[in-house]
């Protein structure tokens, strides 16, 4: 199994995801863990798909 290229860390205040590949952060702060996002990232990589889910999540944060 190879290493993921993008990985959920706990900071203060919730969660950011980590790039393994260019080692730094992608995106936003999310205050829930968002696994179908990172799924998505390290798997297909549908652009629309992607999209959905960064509103989906952006919302969730207001």
């Amino acid at each position: 199994m190879s290493r993921r290229r993008y990985v959920a860390r706990g900071v203060p205040g919730g969660y950011r995801i980590w790039d393994n590949k260019v080692r730094r952060w992608w995106g936003d702060l999310y205050e829930l863990c968002p696994d179908e996002l990172l799924n998505e990232l390290n798997g297909e990589k549908n652009h629309e798909k992607l999209t959905e889910l960064l509103k989906r999540h952006r919302a969730q944060k207001r």
